[in-house]
């Protein structure tokens, strides 16, 4: 079995190291962009280098997939993968906001078995292991269990004039920490309709899931991990209770999105 404590001082060492670099903080950033609209910064590839070597070794028989190492086919023949972004949030990391986490999850068969988000600058370490509940800050969180879908809390900077009969509340950067917001019920629900990758939802996802929450892509249709191709289109998380009414408000446009 998977020494967690060991886990935890590695990823909070992780933590550690993003902060040191955090402008945030004070310190000068060298950043830039991989593609248009898609930003990098040192603190991204010192973390994963971090974590790809120590998690490497905790578990040496897992594969690895990263936002920030280039892929590795090979992962696919592996029972057990790390997922992992190293800075989920980079754009609030760069500005100097606090809306980012060193988001890590460990895969078995396809699932999520450990969840772990490390958002230093919030005070903030979020943890689940599957079938065993979700912490922060090692106390115990329940999700969101609100019945009615008008009036759900969404962390957003706008809404569209079809949501505006749902309710606005903080929403970093990082949409990991967004979804663990509705793990310990500072949101109803979070959506998501673009193609997004495994390494943004993994760990997050589990955390919500076993808080309580319910989980899956835009469709309503369970999420998989180590996948080929390491994508999914959309993410839902909510109150167990709105996630149909979720679904279907978000049925049309997801469609037309997805076949766009």
């Amino acid at each position: 079995m998977i020494d967690s404590k060991r886990l935890e001082f590695i990823v909070g060492h992780a933590g550690e190291i993003a902060l040191g670099l955090w402008p945030g903080a004070g310190a000068e950033l060298d950043s830039w962009e991989k593609t248009p609209g898609s930003p990098v910064c040192e603190a991204d590839l010192a973390v994963d280098a971090f974590l790809k070597r120590e998690l490497g070794a905790l578990l040496p028989s897992a594969g690895w997939l990263s936002e920030e190492t280039v892929d590795n086919p090979d992962r696919l023949e592996r029972d057990l993968i790390w997922l992992v972004d190293p800075v989920d949030g980079t754009r609030d990391f760069i500005r100097g906001r606090k809306g980012w986490a060193v988001s890590v999850a460990l895969i078995s068969a396809g699932r999520p078995l450990i969840g772990t988000l490390c958002a230093p600058a919030r005070g903030e370490v979020w943890q689940a292991v599957a079938g065993q509940g979700a912490t922060l800050n090692g106390t115990r969180i329940s999700a969101s269990t609100r019945q009615e879908f008008a009036g759900a809390r969404v962390p957003a900077a706008d809404l569209m004039k079809q949501d505006r009969m749902l309710t606005r509340v903080e929403q970093p950067n990082s949409i990991a920490l967004r979804i663990a917001m509705v793990a310990d019920d500072r949101a109803d629900l979070v959506a998501t309709l673009r193609w997004g990758y495994e390494w943004d939802i993994a760990a997050a996802g589990l955390i919500a899931r076993e808080a309580g929450a319910a989980i899956s892509d835009s469709f309503g249709r369970k999420l998989n991990y180590n996948k080929r191709d390491p994508r999914a289109f959309g993410v839902i998380a909510s109150a167990p209770g709105i996630h149909a009414a979720t679904v279907e408000h978000l049925s049309e446009r997801a469609n037309s999105l997805a076949r766009d």
